[in-house]
């Protein structure tokens, strides 16, 4: 039953390993700014978010984005 487990357990490694090939996408960087930050925009206005804005476009700077 263990080589059961190792073997659904070694195609998940396979598959983690290259999706971290991928690049990564604008839309799915830094997902928990992006979150707070479009909420902030649609509940007071985007005039009213300038912080929130500024820490999502820092996280997409680190990950390597120009902005």
């Amino acid at each position: 039953m263990s080589t059961l487990s190792a073997a659904s357990v070694e195609p998940a490694a396979v598959t983690d390993k290259t999706e971290q090939h991928k690049p990564l996408k604008p839309c799915c960087a830094c997902p928990e700014t992006k979150k707070v930050r479009d909420a902030c925009i649609i509940e007071k206005g985007e005039e009213n978010c300038s912080a929130l804005i500024e820490a999502h476009k820092d996280c997409m700077r680190a990950l390597g984005f120009k902005i």
